[in-house]
């Protein structure tokens, strides 16, 4: 197999953003789409030129003529169609966040591990140049010991018809946007932390609306992250460290391609842009499925950080109930 043939498994949204880095891949072809009805199938399949239309998820499984699905599903269909998908012998990447308890985290690697397929969560953003070039130049010590981390996500939800406000689908602003900022601070520190603690707003349908988080880590590093649905859209991050601070610019997501940029504080107060080479948002992580699938190479984002973005995750809603500290060792 010298390609990778691409199946969707539904027609959400986000495709739009997958469908154009599948295609301009040297190693992936787009082939098929699956809808729960053919009649929408078909209409997708014919909006965006895909060849193959099937009526129901279980029949794109059932092709032979896929070898990778991508799964952009409400949160708390991941486990079961990632699952059912590994089970008929696909490679998958699904969507974040990967999973909302740590024991559908560990059905899914098992899968994966028992089918002999490639699963891994697909957060574009970490195959960035930008994300890439940061983490290097804090694991080289440019930033001397690093003692703060400060990120946000935030948009403004339009219509209250959404499946980020069910509660029972896995809504949520942290588990839509703020698990971005957390798994950020978290490739950054080099794991979890210690301990954390939450604080949420929630909306008339009970998910989070607003959610802000601090994550404390065994080195005295802390990290602070904040997500929201009710303010303009925005992300950022930074890092602060004895020797200076990094700053990323739309670190998350960009709305023009030149508007992602990565600056170099120094003690002096004195400005340096690192250069931050283009690359289309989805593309890494297109690429990153071909080298795991066609080259056996591990996975860029390995399962057990996946396992710990979950984690840290049900740690800050867990600590927002209480409203006391959790420790990580209590989420198990």
């Amino acid at each position: 197999m010298d390609k990778v043939r691409w199946g969707l498994l539904s027609t959400a949204h986000i495709n739009r953003r997958l469908i154009p880095a599948i295609r301009a891949s040297a190693r992936g072809e787009l082939l098929a789409v699956g809808s729960r009805s053919q009649a929408a199938a078909d209409t997708y399949a014919a909006e965006w030129g895909i060849p193959l239309a099937f009526g129901s998820y279980e029949a794109l499984l059932a092709s032979d003529a896929i070898d990778a699905v991508y799964i952009g599903l409400p949160n708390h269909l991941h486990a079961e169609w990632t699952t059912r998908a590994l089970a008929a012998g696909k490679h998958v990447l699904c969507e974040k966040p990967f999973a909302q308890t740590l024991a559908e985290v560990d059905r899914m690697t098992a899968a994966a591990r028992d089918n002999g397929r490639v699963l891994a969560e697909a957060f574009m953003y970490r195959h960035h140049p930008q994300t890439k070039i940061a983490g290097e130049f804090v694991r080289a010590g440019r930033l001397g010991r690093v003692q703060l981390l400060r990120g946000v996500f935030t948009f403004r939800m339009g219509s209250r018809d959404n499946v980020r406000l069910r509660p029972e689908w896995g809504g949520g602003s942290l588990w839509d946007v703020g698990i971005y900022p957390l798994s950020l601070a978290q490739f950054l520190l080099g794991g979890p932390p210690e301990w954390v603690f939450g604080d949420q707003w929630r909306g008339p349908s009970g998910v989070d609306e607003a959610f802000s988080g601090a994550l404390h880590y065994a080195g005295g590093a802390m990290a602070q992250i904040s997500s929201g649905f009710g303010v303009p859209y925005f992300n950022h991050f930074e890092a602060l460290g004895d020797e200076g601070r990094l700053v990323f610019t739309r670190p998350f997501n960009s709305l023009e391609r030149d508007d992602r940029r990565l600056t170099f504080i120094d003690a002096a107060e004195a400005a340096h842009e690192l250069p931050v080479p283009e690359m289309e948002l989805y593309a890494g992580e297109v690429a990153d499925m071909h080298d795991a699938i066609l080259d056996g190479r591990p996975s860029y984002i390995s399962l057990s950080e996946t396992r710990d973005h979950v984690r840290t995750v049900l740690a800050l809603y867990e600590s927002a109930r209480r409203g006391e500290r959790v420790y990580l060792e209590e989420i198990s």
